[in-house]
């Protein structure tokens, strides 16, 4: 098999540990729900659900009909699959065979969801999600006794599996007042469940950032995504924890994701020389320059030109000139010895040297999430203890 670009290491220990670590939080009671969508947050779905499954996971949620299949495919226990997202009409039955629970967001989808069940013969596990202000998806406050009665009327076919919301910016205590606010209105949705005598399995609402800072949020089950994989959703929530943990300092979370790649090239350009396209980049004296084998096609940001860095030899190279679409240029001239063919990191830790992802989204104004999910699939995803 011929070798990719670059190649992307998993660290099962570092999950492992960040799953008890957020368990720890929520307590033992709650489902832990592992988000998965946009390809496991860059890690690769296929490689991480079975990673997961190993530490104990037995939900996984998703945000569309395609990442559901996907994360079936990859299945090595008897594991619940969520769509809390976009499940076309023509779907639905598939959604209902596999037993995959999906979420309703507006009332006409019931009765749709009502006729497959019926012609399968088999229950649909449905959650309904409730409008609490973040104005995306969920049954209008208008809508939802509606839903309720025919929930109640169909019960031989419509499994009531969950009640759920999503906040709009947990992450964020300047958001403190909106996320009050949506956890009331949906507080108020749970007693109409109360007074028509129908419950959900599962009542949740919180998401990383809420799970891991918000214990009134915490109910049933909560849906963690970016934590899991070692990433703070924001400095505030980090704050928040050490406060309780009254530490200065603290790093319970790890990451587990280490991105690497192999030089290309060497080339010597002598000063006044101008390195890759146009003339972002003037060399002013000598220097030695690798050139590595990706580019912006590959997931590595355009913007990083002339300002990210690579780790070479346990050594910060920075990178020269302009990211092209399949290859980028860096300064080597201070790491002596470095020769064609030698391991080099993009994001993770070499010797007594890290390169973060922040340090790709200081630079580029993407965010943790956006950053790992543009990660393309072909890149090989590798599971280390």
């Amino acid at each position: 098999m011929v070798k990719h670009s670059s190649r992307i290491l998993l660290n099962q220990a570092a999950l492992k540990n960040n799953i008890n670590f957020i368990k720890k939080k929520t307590g033992p009671d709650v489902r832990f729900s592992s988000v998965v969508k946009a390809n496991a947050y860059g890690h690769g779905i296929r490689q991480f659900v079975p990673m997961a499954e190993a530490c104990g996971v037995r939900h996984f949620s998703v945000a569309s009909a395609f990442e559901a299949e996907e994360v079936l495919e990859s299945l090595t226990q008897d594991s619940g699959i969520m769509i809390m997202g976009i499940l076309y009409e023509e779907d639905i039955p598939w959604a209902i065979e596999h037993g995959i629970e999906f979420y309703i967001y507006n009332f006409d989808r019931l009765p749709k969801t009502l006729e497959a069940a019926k012609k399968l013969n088999k229950k649909a596990k449905v959650h309904l999600e409730v409008e609490t202000g973040a104005n995306r998806t969920g049954l209008q406050e208008e809508e939802f006794p509606k839903a309720l009665e025919f929930l109640k009327k169909n019960q031989d076919y419509l499994t009531f599996e969950g009640l759920c919301t999503h906040f709009g910016g947990a992450e964020s205590l300047s958001n403190q007042f909106k996320i009050d606010r949506q956890h009331e209105r949906y507080k108020a949705f749970l007693k109409q469940c109360k007074a028509k005598g129908l419950q959900p399995h599962y009542r949740h609402i919180a998401c990383s950032a809420a799970a891991l800072a918000m214990k009134d949020t915490v109910y049933d089950m909560v849906r963690v995504g970016v934590a899991q994989y070692g990433f703070w959703p924001s400095p505030d929530i980090y704050f928040k924890h050490l406060q309780e943990v009254d530490k200065t300092t603290d790093k319970p979370l790890k990451r587990i994701f280490t991105w690497k790649t192999d030089i290309m090239d060497i080339r010597h350009v002598k000063a006044g020389e101008f390195i890759g396209y146009g003339t972002a980049y003037q060399a002013t004296h000598d220097m030695e320059v690798a050139v590595m084998p990706l580019g912006y096609s590959n997931g590595y940001p355009r913007a990083l030109s002339n300002r990210g860095h690579v780790l070479i030899g346990g050594k910060k190279g920075p990178i020269v000139g302009l990211i092209n679409m399949n290859l980028f240029m860096v300064d080597i001239t201070h790491i002596p010895g470095t020769q064609v063919g030698d391991e080099v990191v993009l994001v993770g830790r070499q010797k007594n040297n890290v390169i973060n992802v922040q340090s790709f989204t200081n630079f580029t104004q993407l965010v943790n999430n956006e950053m790992l999910s543009r990660l393309p699939a072909a890149i090989p995803r590798e599971v280390v203890k």
